[in-house]
């Protein structure tokens, strides 16, 4: 599973937003990219949940070669039959979401990028199953999809707090979008906006502002 720009966006947009002293769920947490992006900039304890087996054995192994491994744990198995002993105050997913594009032959690859394992209600069920009462949830979306979730949410008693839409350049359309729901209505969420490359082709000062910490070189 490939590092991919947009995951990155999402695990340093919400890293200074958990609590700190908190437990947290990555829900599909493949080989542990953002559950070390929440480590690393909190004190929280920090879960994981993945299907696959391949990327599961390769999260315990980078768990295991990191200094943050007292705090940081993952399980193998299904979120939506998963029986947790604790909820959590924090559930960050980057979920399955290429619905309607054309698939892969392998069904690993079916599990990472598509929708054919966990559909976003049985998404928003096993977040809701799985998170106390007071506590949030982040997502990232196609762009296309972020009016759709806002709806699903709503329906299952969650609203929506903030969200990030992003783009690749300041020529191209919106292409991701990240989410920040909880339980209590928000009558004017805040909406914030990221351009990853400028028109020259170079990450943009706000790009660079949000992913300093973790990426080299910036």
């Amino acid at each position: 599973m490939k590092v991919c720009t947009d995951a990155c966006i999402l695990g340093a947009w919400f890293a200074e937003k958990i609590p700190s002293y908190s437990l947290i769920l990555d829900a599909g947490s493949g080989t542990g990219l953002l559950m070390f992006m929440l480590a690393q900039k909190s004190k929280a304890e920090i879960h994981g949940i993945e299907i696959d087996l391949d990327a599961y054995k390769q999260a315990k192994e980078n768990i295991n070669e990191n200094e943050l491994k007292d705090r940081v744990k993952i399980f193998p198995g299904d979120f939506r039959e998963y029986s947790f002993t604790e909820k959590y105050d924090f559930v960050i997913s980057n979920p399955p979401f290429f619905e309607s594009s054309l698939q892969s032959l392998t069904d690993k690859k079916n599990i990472a990028k598509h929708s054919k394992e966990l559909t976003l209600e049985e998404l928003i069920k096993a977040i809701d199953a799985n998170l106390k009462s007071t506590g949030s949830f982040g997502v990232l979306l196609p762009y296309n999809r972020c009016e759709y979730f806002e709806e699903l949410a709503s329906r299952n008693n969650f609203y929506l707090k903030e969200k990030l839409i992003v783009k690749q350049t300041p020529e191209h359309d919106y292409f991701r979008t990240i989410m920040h729901f909880s339980r209590i209505k928000n009558a004017m969420p805040d909406e914030y906006e990221l351009t990853i490359l400028n028109k020259d082709g170079d990450y943009t000062d706000e790009f660079i502002e949000l992913m300093k910490d973790y990426y080299l070189n910036l």
